[in-house]
């Protein structure tokens, strides 16, 4: 999108012109995304190796060990209704877990007081193998495709010429993507800041599916609800803790473990039917928007408790490796477009930062048994072989006892797609109501802090970019945009008169 008659023309790194750089390729404008994605596979691809060795994203983080255990009931339904996954099936049935929480932007060393999105990333050891839920403390995301990933990154990352975070940039990002409206009335209001990991909720964030025994899919998204109750820091509160402590909330979180004080969490779910959902004025498969509570309950399904300490800290959080494709029977991808690259992204950047074995190490690999015919590789440090199978037979199909694919147990979810490869964005865009929704539904005090922070970071931008983001706002609610617009005028005119005085 060329945003200046100046602007130069945007190429690959093959020099070829990227006409689109907003949408990646799909069938139909709701997807499934398709793996001829060549731009996006490239293009995130090196974004993914773009730090060496600490995650390009989540580097700050802490973590625990712990259990889950299922409700086995959804409602008044069993869970089998809706998924055959195992580990919710039973009552009471308890599984492994490990849990990464994470600061998104800033370096491991960062402090865990700025306003950023927390990771909120769950492994559970299951018996059919592991499960990653991997999401964040907010609900909504930024964007809807994938392939701005690398982009919105960048703007919040520090300038590549003065290496510091610059309002400017970020608002220019986002006064030039409009759905990136809800999550930063989130993320700019008092929920930006969680006052600690354990107080904190959680959220899958992406749209996955459940699918049942005869391979009926309905979709699904997650909700982690802390038992400790929700808290949120201030921007004074986050400085003055950040004053004296920059590792409060790993802090608290061991602290509170080590003196047997267990955080609790209960996971809750949404569904609705596996279709568009005409009825509804945004897409559900559209990660900027939340599922209203109202027309689609949270449902618990099962309760997590965090009961144990990492005994080394790099052996078990730094390599510990999540991805949103790690997922076990009963669960399956839907379309959403995030979702789908994601998927490609946190794998390949795990085999990056970590090595091609990453899921050979303990923090990372099935407590089930593990039989493949990959070999070798950086760091391989043994060979995934089944007893009694053929050591010589690294291939598959064989006839000398070689692996064998296994028996379905089950029918396959066969979604149905009749409609063109394109690339365009979706039809139900809507970016502005659920932002002026929220906007309304905070106190007084929340929309003050929410102005007061947003203004800072808009008055950092240029005058062309001021306009376009309280333009913007005021779609949202012309309250919204008023009082930040009212507020950066004033920001800037205190910017103007400590200059003039700094000249006397």
């Amino acid at each position: 999108m060329n945003n200046n008659s100046n602007s130069k023309p945007l190429t690959t790194r093959q020099g070829h012109p990227v006409v689109d750089n907003q949408n990646t390729r799909t069938i139909g404008d709701r997807g499934p995304a398709t793996l001829e994605n060549y731009h996006f596979l490239e293009k995130i691809s090196h974004f993914d190796r773009e730090r060496v060795p600490e995650r390009v994203v989540h580097a700050r983080g802490a973590g625990a060990h712990g259990i889950f255990e299922s409700y086995g009931t959804i409602g008044n339904e069993p869970v089998s209704t809706l998924t055959r996954a195992r580990l919710f099936q039973e009552k009471g049935k308890q599984t492994p877990v490990f849990v990464r929480f994470s600061t998104v932007i800033h370096g491991g060393h960062s402090p865990e007081t700025l306003r950023d999105p927390r990771g909120f990333a769950v492994k559970f050891y299951t018996e059919d193998g592991n499960w990653d839920l991997v999401g964040n403390n907010l609900k909504v995301f930024f964007i809807r495709d994938a392939i701005k990933f690398p982009d919105f990154i960048h703007s919040f990352k520090p300038d590549p010429v003065t290496n510091r975070q610059d309002g400017g940039r970020q608002f220019d990002f986002i006064s030039n993507s409009p759905e990136t409206l809800h999550m930063i009335t989130w993320l700019f209001s008092p929920w930006g800041i969680p006052a600690n990991y354990r107080q904190m909720q959680g959220s899958g964030v992406n749209t996955y599916k459940w699918v049942n025994a005869d391979g009926v899919a309905v979709l699904v998204k997650y909700h982690w609800e802390p038992l400790q109750g929700i808290r949120n820091l201030t921007q004074q509160q986050a400085n003055e803790i950040q004053s004296t402590n920059f590792n409060h909330a790993t802090e608290d979180l061991y602290n509170a473990i080590e003196k047997g004080d267990f955080p609790e969490w209960e996971l809750n779910i949404q569904y609705m039917s596996d279709d568009e959902h005409a009825e509804l004025d945004f897409d559900p498969l559209d990660d900027t928007k939340i599922w209203p509570i109202e027309q689609f309950p949270w449902y618990p399904v099962g309760k997590m408790t965090l009961n144990r300490n990492p005994e080394n800290y790099f052996a078990e959080v730094e390599q510990s490796a999540f991805g949103t494709g790690v997922l076990v029977d009963g669960m399956d991808f839907s379309d959403d477009k995030m979702l789908q690259g994601r998927t490609f992204s946190y794998s390949d950047t795990q085999r990056y930062r970590v090595g091609t074995n990453y899921l050979q190490l303990p923090i990372n690999a099935p407590i089930n048994s593990v039989a493949t015919n990959q070999r070798d590789g950086q760091m391989a440090y043994r060979v995934d072989v089944a007893e009694g199978a053929n050591p010589h037979v690294n291939y598959e199909p064989s006839s000398n006892n070689g692996l064998a694919e296994a028996k379905r147990g089950y029918p396959d979810h066969e979604p149905f797609y009749a409609a063109k490869l394109v690339r365009k964005r979706i039809a139900r865009t809507n970016d502005f109501s659920q932002a002026g929704e929220l906007f309304l539904s905070f106190q007084e005090w929340e929309r003050e802090d929410l102005i007061g922070n947003l203004a800072g970071g808009i008055a950092d931008a240029t005058p062309e970019i001021q306009n376009k983001m309280i333009a913007l706002l005021t779609q949202c609610h012309a309250e919204y945009g008023s009082r930040v617009s009212t507020a950066v005028d004033v920001i800037i005119k205190s910017r103007t008169v400590v200059k003039g005085g700094s000249c006397v």
